[in-house]
């Protein structure tokens, strides 16, 4: 059989079961989609309203989060970050960019029983402090870490 065929049969199979599902509403928009994100902290325009929206007015700092991220970022477009929170009983993290349009760039719930850390890329317009927002216990902690961003990816 040729091969293309098969992609097809095999791609149209997998579109006419997600379409059935949907019809039979076991896969509903909401239940597919997230459904139950926090605009309004995603629609900040500074830290302290993001941090505001999440529900962490003032956060202490706390040397028990770790953020794993380049001094120097040569391309501003992909700039990987990891945190990890050592602090027991987190809920949930949430990364902030400072000089973003949105600062708040992710935010994580950790289910119980899981790692304590996360890791994504993300984009920064420009050099900028960027915050790891843990909340743990109903408390909520804070570590920041300047990320230099360099123009034409030439290093300095």
């Amino acid at each position: 059989m040729d091969q293309k065929r098969r992609d097809v049969l095999r791609a149209g199979g997998g579109a006419g079961l997600l379409a059935l599902l949907g019809a039979a509403g076991f896969a509903a928009p909401n239940t597919v989609m997230a459904a139950d994100w926090n605009k309004t902290a995603f629609d900040g325009k500074s830290v302290q309203e993001a941090f505001k929206a999440l529900g962490a007015a003032s956060p202490a700092e706390s040397a028990d989060i770790v953020m794993k991220a380049p001094d120097i970022a040569e391309n501003g477009a992909v700039v990987p970050v990891g945190i990890e929170s050592k602090i027991q009983g987190t809920e949930s993290i949430a990364l902030v960019i400072e000089k973003n349009p949105s600062p708040l760039a992710a935010a994580f719930d950790i289910p119980a029983g899981t790692e304590l850390a996360v890791t994504t890329r993300v984009k920064m317009a420009e050099t900028s402090n960027v915050y790891a927002l843990v909340k743990a216990k109903g408390q909520y902690y804070v570590a920041k870490k300047e990320i230099k961003v360099t123009l034409g990816g030439c290093g300095g």
